[in-house]
């Protein structure tokens, strides 16, 4: 799916949840979506955000429960957030998970958890330059509003001039 107008992806944020939580997240019909992790790191201290993934082709437990964030030495205290799409119309597959992959990708640039540094130096720009995300309910660190003309090269090149105020002398 080519994103050829601008994109609003609005998602609804939930949490916190703790890693023995996961199992709750396996409803086949509602648990896919994208998740933040909040934990300690060694540079940035604790309770930060580490990393943003998604689900898509499986719940969200499940995919969480792959990442082996049982296996760290902060595991009893990381903190899982998920958001989930949500809007006026719903959406088919393909476009639902065309937006999940491209909200993903968008939150993970502009926010740059310390986990997804492999995602960061991989930005789709062109694919991005449309989309415009809303992050609503508990979105912990993620900034309310994202939008990709903000974080690409989209506007570098486009030449500004500085507003003036404009009198009744003056021409326009």
């Amino acid at each position: 799916m080519t994103i050829t107008a601008s994109t609003l992806i609005q998602i609804q944020w939930e949490g916190s949840y703790k890693l023995k939580d996961l199992p709750n997240l396996m409803n086949d019909e509602t648990d896919y979506g994208i998740y933040q992790i909040y934990g300690t790191h060694p540079v940035y201290g604790s309770d930060v955000l580490l990393y943003i993934g998604k689900a898509d082709y499986q719940t969200l437990g499940k995919r969480i429960s792959q990442e082996n964030w049982l296996y760290t030495n902060d595991s009893n205290n990381h903190k899982i957030y998920i958001g989930r799409l949500h809007g006026a119309q719903p959406l088919n597959e393909d476009t639902w998970s065309t937006y999940i992959d491209l909200a993903e990708r968008l939150l993970i640039y502009s926010h740059k958890p310390a986990y997804n540094a492999r995602s960061i130096a991989s930005f789709p720009e062109k694919e991005l330059q449309l989309i415009h995300v809303l992050n609503w309910g508990d979105h912990r660190s993620l900034l309310p509003e994202v939008s990709g003309l903000r974080w690409t090269g989209k506007l570098d090149d486009v030449e500004y001039e500085m507003f003036k105020v404009q009198t009744d002398d003056t021409p326009v």
